[in-house]
């Protein structure tokens, strides 16, 4: 699984187009647990993303830098950093690698250190956790993916403003997580990619 420009900038797209959809249903989800603006500060991001992409990038270093830097720019919230966090480190992994999973890998391992957050706490480290692998294995689903969302329903929050809400965050699946797996089901289906 070998990642262009071309492909790279057809994924962004479709991502964003993922993320102006369900912009509403997004912050809708923030809303009990977080501060209900996740899915309008996740498309002020992409559309500084596909803003970014009209320019043809030289090389994927550079596109995942692009990526990386408009998001930390516009994206408020923690999912700035986070999702800047990863495109960065997918940034500096190209310099040695086009392979869409080892890519990946480097971008959740920058996701865990940039936000301290493991497996089972509620974040999107909980779908990029159970995702990459599926990726490297060359067996990512539209139904694993939303296995992945929606296992962070019943868990409780530990990180994040919804650990503040304790117990009561449970019931409630994580924004993150979940425009997290709109980023993979674009992945999914942009041609040539998987």
């Amino acid at each position: 699984m070998t990642l262009t420009v071309d492909t790279l900038t057809s994924w962004m797209n479709n991502f964003a187009d993922k993320i102006e959809v369900n912009k509403q249903y997004l912050s809708d989800l923030d809303t009990p647990i977080g501060d209900g603006d996740h899915g309008f500060n996740m498309s002020r991001g992409m559309k500084a993303v596909r803003e970014k992409l009209t320019t043809k990038s030289v090389d994927l270093q550079a596109g995942f830098k692009n990526i990386a830097m408009a998001l930390i720019s516009t994206v408020g919230g923690a999912s700035g950093p986070l999702y800047g966090t990863a495109f960065l480190e997918m940034a500096k992994k190209s310099s040695s690698t086009d392979d869409l999973g080892e890519l990946l890998k480097a971008a959740l391992a920058g996701i865990q250190n940039r936000g301290g957050a493991k497996p089972g706490d509620k974040t999107m480290v909980d779908v990029w956790s159970e995702l990459v692998p599926e990726v490297k294995a060359g067996t990512l689903s539209k139904d694993k993916i939303e296995r992945a969302v929606e296992s962070t329903k019943d868990m409780v929050a530990k990180k994040g403003r919804a650990s503040y809400l304790g117990e009561r965050s449970k019931g409630h699946v994580d924004p993150g997580s979940e425009s997290s797996g709109y980023l993979f089901e674009a992945l999914l289906e942009t041609e040539g990619l998987l």
